[in-house]
This record gives structure tokens, sequence and C-alpha cells, in this order.
């Protein structure tokens, strides 16, 4: 019996590399995809040189699994982590915090650190999901440093079960070259282009508390609004919606970026590549308010790279180090010690760093959006319909 290998295109080999470069999917998923695992592998077991520092024993051991978001980590801070530590970094993708929680309730992740978002952490802890950190293995987390606004919901009852990544905003990005120069400002005409010029060309979020959210907007309710009567007014829309999506992700770059998708609903630091690389691809917030979010570091009850995962996280936020994954992912951190670093022009980014009339219009996310089952519910129907 001879094994067979398929080969694939050089397009479709630097596509793959694309998306892995840009935290889009898992190593693992890469060298599968590419064939390379497996050719690394032949080549490890008959050539053990070749294996180098990144599989060789350390004190933390030979890997550190993160389970965080796409286009959300420069791929070279963690080569170096690697060269540093001898401990290789297995990324896994998500696209919800929905998803992170399924997962973890189910067991078996292999996370060693996953990224939750503010809203979710009161959740983790009530349900036993994740633990109190030990500070001790974190020194380069100086709490003094960080903002409150966004560090703060870390904290629960006087302990710290995460420490602050970084914060941004959820708006639209906007493919102006087909708007006569103009960006979108509203989930008005967000919703209404879509289901008119843009049908078939616009992206939501595969994640119900910001596609459910800003159809809320719409109406003018809450962003957190768990009311029956107004979810059903966002279930209609988003029902009437649904045959004009070109599609329902939360990684929606690449859509974006080769012309197929004219608008999305955007992070912050998405919106920041895309107008980075494509300067007619704009980032803007919905004046009727929306979502200010923070995101974290936190490590699962159980982890099996335990050391691996807590030298991970104090790696990543040495200031040098957190500036550098600042400057590549796009999103603003809350670390005064990284802002001292950057230069004047980046700390009056409009994108990075809104103005003041646009952000108090904004809400962070409830704790009860969380596992509201009706919330669950709607986005079902929504995806299935």
């Amino acid at each position: 019996m001879t094994d067979k290998i398929d080969y694939i295109s050089r397009e479709k080999f630097l596509a793959e590399l694309m998306r892995y470069k840009k935290g889009s999917v898992s190593r693992r998923h890469f060298l599968g995809v590419t064939g390379l695992g497996l050719a690394t592998s032949v080549l490890g077991a008959a050539l053990p040189g070749l294996r180098g520092a990144a599989r060789a024993e350390g004190s933390i051991g030979d890997r550190v699994v993160l389970a965080s978001w796409p286009n959300y980590h420069d791929p070279a801070n963690f080569d170096a982590f690697t060269a540093k530590t001898g401990a290789l970094v297995d990324l896994n993708v998500f696209g919800s915090n929905e998803e992170m929680l399924a997962k973890l309730q189910a067991g078996g992740t292999g996370w060693d650190v996953f990224v939750p978002t503010n809203y979710t952490i009161s959740t983790y802890v009530e349900l036993g999901l994740i633990e109190p950190l030990d500070m001790s293995k974190i020194p380069n987390y100086d709490a003094a440093a960080f903002d409150p606004r966004f560090a703060g919901p870390g904290t629960i009852d006087g302990k710290i079960y995460a420490v602050s990544k970084d914060w941004g905003t959820t708006g639209m990005g906007t493919n102006t070259s087909h708007t006569n120069g103009a960006p979108l400002t509203s989930w008005k005409e967000f919703w209404d282009i879509t289901r008119a010029e843009f049908s078939g060309r616009t992206t939501v979020h595969d994640y119900q508390l910001t596609t459910i959210g800003n159809a809320l907007k719409y109406y003018g309710y809450s962003f957190n609004s768990v009311d029956p009567k107004e979810l059903a007014d966002a279930e209609k829309l988003l029902l009437d919606v649904k045959p004009h999506l070109f599609a329902i992700t939360s990684d929606y770059q690449p859509a974006m970026r080769n012309g197929d998708a004219w608008l999305c609903m955007c992070w912050t630091g998405d919106g920041k590549q895309l107008n980075r690389d494509m300067p007619e691809i704009q980032y803007t917030l919905g004046k009727e308010g929306g979502e200010i979010w923070s995101d974290f570091y936190a490590v699962p009850v159980g982890a099996p790279h335990r050391d691996a995962g807590y030298a991970l996280i104090n790696d990543l936020l040495d200031p040098m180090v957190n500036m550098a994954e600042t400057l590549f992912h796009g999103q603003p951190v809350a670390d005064s010690r990284v802002n001292a670093m950057l230069s004047a022009e980046r700390l009056a980014d409009p994108i990075l760093y809104p103005a003041a009339e646009l952000l108090n219009a904004l809400e962070f996310g409830a704790a009860q959006t969380l596992t509201n089952p009706d919330r669950a519910e709607l986005m079902a129907r929504f995806k299935s319909a």
C-alpha cells in the first residue's frame, strides 16, 4: 500500500500562509492543509537534528495551546517565544465567546491560555471554568500601569482571574470605492444598504452579541437588550437581511480584501489592518451606539501545560512585546507603559481612539447576554434560515 500525498497549488499555499500569518487559522491547520506537518514529522523522525529548539524539552515543556480570535497576534512574537523557551505556540482560533464557553463546558479543550471578553469573565468564575491567576508567575503585569476601565473586569471579588490584553470597539468597514468615497456612519445605513445596493456584499459576525446587538441599534434599543419585544424586532430585521448577506463569519478580512464583500461588521483591529493595506476601506462607528469591549488573558482550570501558559502570558505582557502586538493587530492597549512608547500620530488615530462623543454612545457587553436563551435561540434561527 502506498501513501498518497495531495499537493496544493502555489496560490493555495500562499493563501493559507497569509491566513496563518494573520492568525485566522491555527498552526496545526496550516501544517495539515499544506502538507508541511507530514513532511516535518517524516524528516524529524529520519533526521532528529532537524527538530531544533522548538521541539526541545525545556523547563516549561515543548508546547503551549492558546485559544484566541482571528488576526489577533503577531506570529513573530510566537516565534520569538519558542526560540526563548523551546515551547511551540499552538493557536486555536474562535469567532465568538459563546463558542469558547461551549468548548470549555464540554471539557477536554487542551487549552493553556484563552482570550475572553470583559462581560464573560464573571460567568466563567461562577461556572468554575477559570482559575484565579498566580500573579507571581506574571511579573510583567503591573496593575498600576493599566487603565481600570479596561482591566477592571478581570478582578472578581478581589481576586484576579484575567489580565488585560487590549480593548476596542465594534463598528463597520466600508469599501468606499462603492459609496462615492463616503463610509457609512449608522447602523440604519448598514442594514438598509445591505438590503439594497450592497445585496450579496455584506458580512456580519458569527457572534450573537454583536450581530444581534447591532440589529437592536437599528431601532435605537440597547445593544444588550433581552426584552422579548425588542429581540423580536431584531429577529425580523435579521431574517429580512439574511438572503442579502455574503456571509456570516467572524473572519471577514479575506472577502473584504479580494472584493467579494464591500461591507463588514468589524472590530477595531481588523478595521485598522484593512485600512492600512487598502485605504479605500474605512472603519466607522454607528452614531446610534454599539459596543466597546476589552479582552483578557485567562487560564482555564486543568490547563495541561500550565507553566507554559503563564510563561506565554508574561511574555506577551512585556511592554516591548506588547507594543509589537498592538502595532500588528491594531487594537489599542490599556497599558500606559506601551502607550508611552507609541507615536503621537498613532495615539491620535481615529480608528483606534474615536472621538469622545462616539465612544460615549457605546456599551460594554453585559453578562446576561452570554447565557440568555432567547438571544441564543434567535441567533440559531437566523443562521439556519
